[in-house]
């Protein structure tokens, strides 16, 4: 079956073949034009995440099953009698670029259109609402203006902001065939030195929110060396008055904290490749002036003409697998369905296109200030699907207060226990990925279809069918959609209607398509490859517009936390782990939720590598493992988004950022909080392996990752750890415990094969995990052995594990390029196979190459 990954915007397409009831071979579609048969580690490990545990798969209200019939009655009855006593505006959605175009489009239609409010918002606002919002003010319509077949023509790539090799390793892989064939130059602009900077031409290493400074400064050599196209912007281009004066002559590298030197060397390479990609993402994003950062890269465009040129363009790259078809459909509390706005035209039009008794009166409450609304008692019913904001809401505590203070949560997913799922007074089961079936839109406006290959387990159901049940119980007609063909025609007409060219996004020659050709689509590109060339802009004179931004300093930093925190992604982990989390292989790039942080602040702070420490914000704290690196700008640390209460008593990130936003997009600032941190030294460190999942210790700090052999879990705390040996489960023990150092040894076996084992230590001396892992399951498993923590014939230590797909550590690595002579990522790959499958660590083994004899291609 051909289908599109689950994971990041890429959109790469997917060949998955059933082996079983619950399994399935995944690789990737050699025909889709996304990937043309690549895949990241993580859509190469899809089907280790497709089995049923933990799954919802009965409607629950309160703690009880319950039928469909009578949930959907609970779930409109509630909403319906909120609406009648407090009004429209007090009930909300919030949904999630997890869900398929046909999801979105019907929860979208039913709260503008029949309901009546606009408070329908969703993830993306998290990831990707700053980039809409510049589309907007530059084109007068959310347009990426470019595609994948650009990085192949480019001669300069710039990426701002993002972390390509880890978080859309698809489009760092045509980078590097960009690279190899063409000579492409990189450039990579990120506080820090990721293996994305690491093989770049040139890395500047900006501080933290200064990225308008930087590109106004280049626009303004630009102009200053007369290489602005004039032509583009008497005929292409309105520039508002005054325009010009605003941008910097000066201080440009002393604001972004870089060298005279290296800020000259990248206004020179953009200056000498006219053909320039700047593809950004989250880091430019997620911040108070995100949708400022943005229009600089447009700006910076649009006046020296690179755009709607092969290889030229600003391209922002979406973070989810459905965020743009989720913009397309009005997901965001900012837009209407089909790219319009809030006229009264455009709300005429959407009604009488909808033939709906109402419509909205305007925008709705973005995900801050809708979640600010539930904690103040003005949403008092809100509906949540396919996500988890108690954990990736910023100011993440005041999120759990507001889910709390709701008098009605539901909760449409597909997992039964999540940190947002304990406030739901009605769970409903959702499909998953390879049960849905439907559309999305990736990075590149490409449409393609999302298949179903799986039975629907239990009783989960479409969400656009659980919406489409409630509307019809709330008395609205306009909901009897028989499959999800059906939601497209019907918003493939709406693109269409009454457009007249107005707009861009207009699919409406899909709008009579049959069951059989939307079950054969293959995937199509609206807006072409170049939507502006041959066409004007989406405004009222067909212009674009240059808009004034300027660099403002954050003025936040606050007495008692010197630092500076960023957030982000891990290569092989996706948002908080309820899918990668399933893999046994994804868990072992990262076992722990790191903070990062240069070894000169690690001293200044009392911080030991590999200790851990307590990362405090005027908002919340949370607890991760050190590790010091060179790679951290000084002052600043970074931490992961992944790990929940479901995987951690730490390495809460979601605790930490606070509710601050861009003013234009709502978009929370999440790359650049005040913070500090400090040693936390447990009285006792220990860790647990484990056939079985335990329940959550009770210890200060602790997470627990999936193993191919079971569960690890790393333990640290205070006081007594004799409690622990509660994790054990039943069966024949062997123990080693001296109280007076403080060290528990004990091993559970039953049948002659080893099924738990807890090591506890005050002190140093806790042995190495992975050949205790090993040893879960294992007949004959000896007791003196495990004891011990090592074999009786040691075996050589691979490492932590660098390549997923086979296995091999970062030791193995080190030994095969030292001993062979290995200088390049192929001979690598031909010498022991690492990153020969799915690509996502040749970055990584890169890094370990001697650098003056780096072949990497």
């Amino acid at each position: 079956m051909r289908t599109t990954c689950a994971y990041c915007g890429v959109g790469c397409g997917v060949v998955a073949t059933r082996a079983g009831e619950r399994t399935a071979m995944i690789a990737g579609d050699p025909g889709h034009p996304a990937n043309f048969g690549k895949l990241c580690s993580k859509g190469t490990h899809l089907g280790e995440t497709i089995g049923l545990e933990g799954r919802l798969l009965h409607p629950m209200i309160g703690s009880r099953r319950a039928a469909w019939d009578e949930a959907l009655d609970v779930v409109a009855s509630r909403f319906a009698a909120t609406i009648a006593e407090h009004g429209p505006d007090s009930v909300a959605f919030y949904a999630s670029g997890q869900m398929l175009t046909e999801d979105y489009y019907v929860a979208n239609k039913l709260m503008k259109g029949f309901i009546g409010t606009a408070n329908i918002d969703t993830n993306s606002r998290l990831c990707m609402a700053s980039a809409v919002a510049a589309h907007v003010r530059a084109f007068g319509e959310d347009i990426v203006p470019c595609s994948y077949d650009d990085l192949d023509a480019a001669d300069l790539i710039v990426l701002v902001g993002s972390n390509t090799a880890w978080c859309h390793p698809v489009i760092w892989q045509r980078i590097e065939a960009a690279r190899a064939a063409r000579g492409t130059k990189l450039v990579v602009i990120d506080p820090r030195r990721t293996e994305t900077a690491e093989r770049a031409d040139l890395h500047l290493a900006i501080a933290p929110d200064s990225d308008v400074a930087l590109f106004a400064g280049l626009l303004a050599h630009m102009r200053a060396t007369w290489r602005l196209d004039g032509r583009a912007l008497a005929e292409r281009v309105a520039v508002p008055d005054g325009f010009w004066k605003s941008l910097p002559t000066d201080s440009v590298a002393r604001i972004c904290d870089v060298t005279p030197a290296d800020l000259h060397a990248f206004y020179d390479l953009f200056a000498e490749h006219p053909r320039t990609i700047t593809l950004f993402s989250q880091g430019v994003n997620q911040s108070t002036s995100g949708t400022d950062k943005a229009n600089a890269i447009i700006n910076l465009h649009l006046a020296t003409g690179r755009i709607g040129k092969p290889g030229a363009g600003p391209f922002s790259i979406t973070g989810q697998p459905n965020a743009m078809g989720g913009r397309e459909v009005g997901g965001l509390a900012s837009t209407l369905a089909a790219h319009m706005g809030f006229s009264d035209a455009e709300r005429d039009r959407a009604q009488r296109f909808w033939r709906s008794p109402t419509i909205c009166s305007g925008p709705g409450l973005k995900a801050v200030d809708m979640f600010d609304a539930m904690a103040k008692g003005k949403i008092k019913a809100v509906w949540i699907m396919a996500t988890n904001p108690a954990v990736s809401m910023p100011d993440a505590r005041m999120a759990r207060v507001a889910l709390a203070n709701c008098p009605f949560v539901v909760v449409s997913d597909c997992i039964a226990e999540t940190d947002t799922a304990r406030y739901a007074q009605v769970k409903l089961p959702a499909l998953g990925w390879g049960e849905k079936d439907g559309t999305v839109t990736n990075s590149e406006r490409r449409v393609s279809r999302q298949r179903a290959f799986l039975d629907a387990p239990g009783e989960a159901r479409a969400d656009w069918s659980a919406v489409a049940e409630v509307a019809r119980r709330m008395g609205f007609a306009g909901f009897d959609f028989a499959n999800a063909a059906s939601v497209f025609r019907e918003f493939a007409a709406q693109t269409g209607f009454e457009n007249h060219g107005t707009r861009v996004l207009d699919i409406s020659d899909h709008a009579t398509i049959t069951d059989a050709a939307y079950a054969e689509m293959a995937p199509f590109q609206w807006g072409g490859a170049s939507p502006f060339v041959g066409r004007a802009f989406s405004t009222p004179d067909g212009k674009a517009r240059l808009v004034p931004v300027v660099h403002v300093p954050r003025d936040d930093a606050m007495r008692g936390y010197p630092l500076r925190l960023n957030t982000g992604r891990y290569r092989d982990q996706w948002h908080t782990m309820t899918r990668t989390g399933l893999s046994p292989k994804l868990s072992q790039h990262r076992r722990e939720p790191l903070v990062e942080v240069h070894p000169d602040t690690a001293r200044r702070l009392g911080l030991a590598d590999g200790g851990l420490a307590r990362v405090e914000t005027p908002h919340g704290a949370s607890t991760f493992r050190v590790a010091a690196t060179a790679d951290q700008r000084r002052q600043e640390l970074f931490v992961p988004i992944h790990w929940s209460d479901q995987t951690s008593a730490g390495g809460r990130a979601g605790l930490l950022p606070g509710q601050d936003r861009d003013p234009h997009s709502g978009q929370p600032g999440f790359k650049n909080t005040p913070a500090t941190a400090r040693a936390y030294k447990p009285g006792w460190t220990g860790f647990l392996v484990s056939a079985e999942r335990t329940a959550p210790p009770e210890c200060a700090y602790w997470t627990r990752v999936r193993t191919a052999h079971g569960w690890l879990t790393e333990l640290a705390g205070d006081g007594d750890p004799a409690a622990l040996t509660a994790l054990l489960p039943p069966g024949e023990r062997a123990e080693m415990i001296d109280t007076r150092r403080g060290v528990i040894r004990a091993a559970v076996v039953a049948d002659g094969r080893l099924q738990a084992a807890l090591f506890v230590s005050r002190g140093t001396g806790l042995p190495p995990r992975d050949w205790l892992l090993a040893q879960l399951g294992a007949a004959d498993a000896a007791a003196f052995e495990i004891l011990a923590g090592r074999p009786a014939m040691p075996a050589p230590d691979r490492g932590a594990i660098v390549c997923v797909c086979f296995d091999i550590g970062l030791n193995t690595l080190l030994a095969a390029i030292t001993d062979r002579r290995l200088v390049s990522v192929e001979a690598v790959g031909a010498a022991i196979n690492a990153g020969t499958n799915c690509g996502s660590c040749r970055p990584a083994i890169a890094k370990l190459l001697p650098k003056q004899e780096v072949a990497y291609v």
